[in-house]
């Protein structure tokens, strides 16, 4: 069985993916990658790297795909097959990055950062989505925590632009997007398909930008047949 690493996105940890490794059972022998100590993300890629197996399968979501593409940036040769899951290869714009300067601001300062995370919810998932689906995410935010959350703001707001890397990757690789993300809405996913040789890009419905919580067997799905893909 191959190994899956697993990252999660910007103020996620574990749980994030929890019901996508349930889904996916005895299928798949899966780790979960530390993004919650580093205040960059190749720091974030290295720490991965050094706890990973020497070959492995990898996917990430939103920030996961980022530190994902630093991962496939600086060691490749390790990466059996590729997954990116509702993320964006492109810096940010200068709104973008002073919207999260505001956030930061907002999270650093607040005594309620629950309350916080519960309004943020209509960012991150479908409105349809579970009850159950919602306080996880806000209980994970509330775990992870305001100050590891501006940290990786911070790296994220600092990336490099990550479009050069596309046309390098050369293992099977999937792009999954939920179909209301609007936080990095389709149309990235589909520049991340164009850019990657050979890419096939799936549009989960009726998903914001969270599938591995908010539609977990679908996603455990997907990469039940990627897994089953060629790889070197």
């Amino acid at each position: 069985m191959t190994p899956l690493v697993l990252i999660p996105g910007l103020g996620s940890d574990h749980a994030v993916w929890q019901p996508t490794i349930e889904a996916l059972g005895s299928q798949a022998d899966c780790t979960v990658g530390d993004t919650l100590s580093d205040d960059s993300l190749p720091a974030m890629a290295e720490r991965i790297l050094r706890h990973a197996p020497a070959r492995f399968s990898l996917a990430g979501v939103s920030m996961g795909g980022m530190v994902a593409l630093e991962i496939m940036r600086s060691a490749p040769q390790r990466v059996i097959r590729l997954a990116l899951l509702d993320t964006n290869p492109r810096p940010d714009t200068p709104d973008q990055t002073s919207q999260r300067r505001s956030a930061n601001a907002a999270a650093l300062s607040s005594d309620n950062f629950a309350a916080l995370a519960t309004g943020s919810l209509k960012y991150l998932v479908h409105p349809d989505a579970a009850v159950e689906v919602r306080n996880a995410l806000v209980d994970m935010s509330v775990r992870v925590g305001a100050t590891t959350y501006a940290r990786q703001n911070v790296a994220v707001m600092n990336r490099a632009d990550q479009r050069q890397i596309l046309p390098t990757i050369g293992i099977p690789t999937i792009v999954i997007v939920g179909a209301q993300d609007v936080m990095t809405p389709p149309a990235l996913s589909e520049e991340i398909r164009d850019g990657i040789r050979g890419a096939d890009l799936h549009i989960i419905p009726d998903c914001g930008h969270l599938p591995p919580i908010e539609k977990p067997e679908a996603v455990a799905g997907l990469l039940r047949a990627w897994m089953g893909s060629a790889g070197n």
